[in-house]
Parts: C-alpha cells; sequence; structure tokens
C-alpha cells in the first residue's frame, strides 16, 4: 500500500526533512519525490510506502495536514486506492 502526498506553501529551509521525518515517526518509506520552487513557492509530490505504518492512514493523513498548518503549508495525504479511483475512467 502506497500514499501520495502533495505539499504546498512558501519555500523554506526543512520543508522535505519535515515530511520525510513525519513519515518515519510512523514507519513510513518514502520511495519516491519530486519538488520544484517556482519563485518563492514550493511544491511537491511524495510516494510513501505505508504498509507498516503505526497508526491508522486517517491518523497518518491528519497529522500531515497537521504540520502543514504548523509549516504554513497545505500538506495532503490520498490513500493510493483513493487517487488510482479518482484517475480512472
Amino acid at each position: 500500500m502506497r500514499a501520495v502526498i502533495t505539499v504546498i506553501g512558501k519555500d523554506a529551509v526543512g520543508i522535505l526533512a519535515a515530511v520525510a521525518t513525519k513519515c518515519s515517526e510512523h514507519h513510513g518509506n518514502v520511495t519516491e519525490v519530486t519538488q520544484s520552487v517556482l519563485q518563492e513557492l514550493f511544491a511537491m509530490i511524495m510516494v510513501v510506502d505505508i504498509q507498516a505504518l503505526d497508526i491508522p492512514f486517517t491518523q497518518f493523513a491528519e497529522e500531515m495536514e497537521k504540520l502543514g498548518a504548523e509549516k504554513h503549508l497545505v500538506i495532503h495525504a490520498m490513500h493510493e486506492d483513493i487517487f488510482n479511483a479518482m484517475h480512472t475512467i
């Protein structure tokens, strides 16, 4: 099982580290990352293996959202099944 995490906000030092740290705290394994800085806007998409999570995915997603609020970012974690269903005709 995987999750797709998106992060949008003003660029600052340590964004990727903060999100990756939160993943590792709950045994999520970051498998892919792409990020861009467009002028002062930071954008990142991260794929995380969530098979070993030590909390329910809904709680993990809430913690990511809370981290985003603390860092003045928008962080959204979406389960791979939901992501795939949204993009299937």
